[in-house]
């Protein structure tokens, strides 16, 4: 895939989430999540089957949200008559924390993950994992089956830091009640959100952000989405299927899955080459939100290639004629 995917196709995977992001934006704060979902689902499927691909979506919205679009092993992409479209794997979220955005809460993103055919980790009948992300500078000594505090320790130490000074985020969820003693117990800082943990995992790669470390359990398709981001910015991730109950955990296991299993970013994401695209919705502390104003609108976004190492910010301004064609 290494000659396939090139600069014009990164450009056209940003298209895709500031698609749904411009798509999603006017159902901020409306209360009505099955909508906003339904507008940036239509919208980032549209601008898929515009890219020359055999894609196959392998982690979308059709199995935690239910979604009519986007599900697991649907096709998308097109063809040119003569000459063979390269076979590709996608990751998609086209909004991640749709809830938040439904009640005009902050940070919320539009994302998607791209790699060679069977290089993307699908989690099966799972839908959430527990994780443990952090940036380049600690991605060698973190270790899922270790208690909090020494993974904290060696953390701050690979950072140059004190545990004190560190700032961990976690979902606030009752589930993470003990989570949260535990952190605070070691005298590191904490930081709860609400929803949508693929901005504070890449934030863990960024210097210039106020995160050092992702823990806890959420969706497992962000699992999947955030390995492609930290790959590409030489991060990493690790995260173990987190059943809810016996019965999905009976039903992952007689499919052949390990429950118990770590994952890091080579399993959950095999390629070493794969591009991650995402675009801010609501505004946030990784990127602004989809801004409309009377001729337009403007986006934040981010482009990534494991590759290649590189990291682009890409801020556009799209005009209302254009935008409306996109939407159509």
């Amino acid at each position: 895939m290494a000659n396939t995917l090139d600069y014009n196709l990164g450009l056209e995977l940003v298209r895709v989430t500031e698609a749904a992001a411009l798509a999603a934006a006017p159902w901020i704060g409306r209360n009505a999540k099955n909508e906003a979902d339904k507008a940036a689902v239509d919208a980032m499927r549209a601008r898929l089957n515009g890219i020359e691909m055999d894609g196959v979506i392998v982690i979308g919205e059709g199995e935690k949200e239910h979604a009519p679009m986007l599900f697991k092993g649907e096709r998308v992409g097109r063809t040119v008559e003569g000459r063979a479209a390269p076979p590709m794997d996608l990751a998609v979220d086209p909004i991640d924390g749709a809830r938040a955005l439904s009640l005009g809460l902050s940070n919320t993103l539009s994302v998607l993950a791209l790699a060679d055919r069977g290089a993307l980790f699908f989690p099966g009948p799972i839908v959430y994992m527990d994780k443990l992300a952090v940036g380049a500078d600690a991605a060698g000594v973190i270790d899922l089956n270790a208690p909090v505090a020494d993974n904290l320790e060696k953390i701050a130490r690979a950072k140059g830091k004190r545990v004190t000074e560190l700032i961990v985020v976690v979902l606030d969820r009752p589930r993470h009640d003990h989570l949260i003693t535990e952190i605070r117990a070691t005298g590191a800082r904490l930081k709860l959100i609400r929803d949508g943990d693929v901005a504070p995992s890449i934030e863990a790669c960024m210097p210039d952000t106020n995160v050092d470390v992702l823990m806890g359990v959420g969706g497992a398709p962000e699992a999947v989405v955030s390995a492609a981001a930290l790959k590409c910015m030489g991060g990493e991730i690790h995260a173990r299927l987190y059943p809810r109950n016996v019965q999905e955990k009976r039903a992952a296991e007689e499919l052949g899955y390990d429950t118990n299993q770590v994952l890091t970013c080579r399993d959950l994401v095999k390629s070493d080459d794969v591009y991650f695209a995402t675009t801010g919705i609501t505004d946030g502390e990784l990127l602004k939100g989809a801004h409309y104003f009377a001729g337009g609108a403007t986006t934040d976004s981010l482009l990534m290639r494991a590759a290649t190492g590189t990291v682009r910010r890409i801020q556009a301004t799209h005009r209302a004629a254009k935008i409306k064609q996109w939407l159509e």
